[in-house]
């Protein structure tokens, strides 16, 4: 993982020199450069670790999940905020799967500090109301399931937030 000022440094240094290529005549070269320009500023706001970590979720390996998140050292320093939030969010999940006081730690900081797609913080608050119902503290999670239901506007996640509240009827 390379700091975030080493990928705009590069970024810089590959777009002045497309257009030292486009000075030159050399318009295939230019144009390829600006691509991979564009590729570090991707970098930049989409953390390299973060991709293969989702990649690793969606195939439901927590292990390789954990793995790839320990190898983010300092997250607080190498990446964007929005980068934060998801990294605390990825440990939720993880930890959700073991340890639910510490996937609760993890899932009120990636609240805290946002998301950047609705869905996401709607799963979020959802995972921390199944985490709080499970705990027996009905009032917080009926709030959270409350907000969730209001971010979820393309209803992906209606199914799970009625069989929450189904649940939170039979505490």
């Amino acid at each position: 993982m390379y700091p975030k000022i080493i990928k705009l440094i590069l970024a810089i240094l590959t777009l002045s020199y497309s257009i030292f290529q486009f000075y030159e005549n050399n318009i295939g070269n230019g144009i390829a450069l600006i691509f991979l320009s564009l590729i570090f500023i991707f970098l930049y706001y989409k953390n390299e670790i973060i991709l293969i970590i989702f990649f690793k979720l969606r195939k439901q390996d927590f292990v390789g999940t954990e793995k790839w998140l320990k190898k983010i050292k300092n997250p607080e320093s190498s990446l964007t905020t929005k980068q934060v939030g998801y990294y605390n969010y990825l440990w939720g999940i993880v930890y959700s799967q073991t340890n639910l006081t510490q996937a609760e730690k993890f899932f009120k900081k990636a609240i805290s500090i946002g998301l950047s797609m609705d869905h996401d913080l709607a799963m979020a608050k959802l995972s921390l109301a199944g985490i709080l119902i499970q705990k027996r503290r009905k009032r917080e999670a009926t709030t959270l399931l409350n907000e969730a239901k209001k971010l979820d506007k393309q209803k992906m996640l209606l199914d799970q937030i009625k069989m929450m509240q189904q649940q939170m009827k039979r505490i």
